[in-house]
């Protein structure tokens, strides 16, 4: 299984998603494959956000060594599942789209712990450190879904 994170900017959310569901998967010994990218290009080759990586530290899980890229068509074919922190990266993404295969690999991520809600992922980066908290919280809950609905 290949699974992408995408968030906005690939420096909050979806690095902590790819670290969460990595962590995850080598906790459940799974063979699959955990990458993250933004759908701008403002921060591409930077490190995660300094809170992000600090919220994911208390929890154990490293995700410095990540670098931010944006994502791009390639993604859609390399990738069986793509998941979405928000509708406007979902709409952004549905945008690259060449057809309905690759339109059916990309999800809103809280829809694995929330089925049907649409409930996003709100972007912290404008907000103190309670916000990585809460994000980090509703990621690993999304995460721990992801594993539970593939077995």
């Amino acid at each position: 299984m290949k699974v992408l994170m995408v968030c906005l900017g690939n420096i909050c959310r979806s690095p902590l998603a790819q670290g969460i569901l990595e962590h995850k998967v080598r906790q459940a010994g799974l063979d699959w494959q955990v990458d993250s990218a933004g759908t701008g290009a403002w921060h591409v080759g930077q490190r995660p956000d300094r809170r992000s990586c600090e919220v994911a530290h208390k929890y154990g899980i490293d995700i410095t060594t990540q670098a931010a890229r944006k994502i791009d068509r390639a993604d859609l074919q390399a990738f069986d599942i793509v998941y979405c922190m928000d509708a406007s990266n979902y709409n952004d993404v549905i945008a690259l789209c060449r057809n309905q295969d690759e339109e059916k690999k990309v999800k809103l991520i809280m829809n694995e712990a929330d089925p049907k809600k649409n409930i996003s992922v709100p972007d912290p980066y404008f907000g103190g450190p309670d916000g990585f908290e809460s994000v980090y919280l509703m990621l690993d809950r999304a995460c721990e879904a992801v594993i539970a609905n593939r077995r």
